[in-house]
């Protein structure tokens, strides 16, 4: 079976091409005075929201990878602390950890040598196919919450659509 095409395809979804706003659309221009706000009736900040897709996705890409894998705690091993704040260094490192992390599960999705089918052996049975998947929804889902958060807080640039 020729798998390019759903490589490909694979590739553009966990992007954020297609039908939703990439990550990287949702955070440009991000305002550091803006990192640390919670919006009204909303118990997370900006700050909070990447850093749960970067942990969530770190952990997806040590699932894959790592033969010793151990789940976190749900949820403390999957958000970081509600009353912790950020600063600008800490923000940017938290986007850049998850832009790290999505590029190394993006890599593994192009290489031909990857099964996408196999069952990865420590697991109950799930395939890179699938997490993959799983994890390209779950950012898409909390991308299109962060650019929600965004318009609620004000923080888009003058002139933003």
């Amino acid at each position: 079976m020729d798998t390019d095409a759903l490589r490909a395809q694979l590739a553009e979804l966990l992007d954020g091409v297609g039908a939703h706003m990439s990550f990287e659309d949702a955070i440009a221009d991000f305002p550091d005075g803006a990192i640390n706000d919670r919006a009204p009736k909303i118990d997370y900040t900006p700050w909070h929201l990447v850093g749960h897709l970067r942990l969530t996705q770190a952990d997806i890409l040590d699932y894959v990878t790592n033969p010793a894998y151990v789940e976190p705690v749900w949820p403390a091993g999957y958000w970081p602390d509600r009353d912790a704040t950020a600063t600008r260094a800490e923000f940017d490192a938290t986007l850049r950890a998850f832009l790290d992390d999505k590029a190394a599960l993006r890599a593994l999705i192009v290489d031909p040598a990857s099964d996408l089918f196999a069952v990865i052996p420590w697991t109950p049975g799930h395939t890179l196919l699938r997490e993959i998947r799983i994890d390209a929804d779950h950012n898409a889902y909390h991308v299109g919450e962060f650019a929600i958060l965004r318009q609620i807080t004000g923080s888009w640039a003058a002139g933003h659509e």
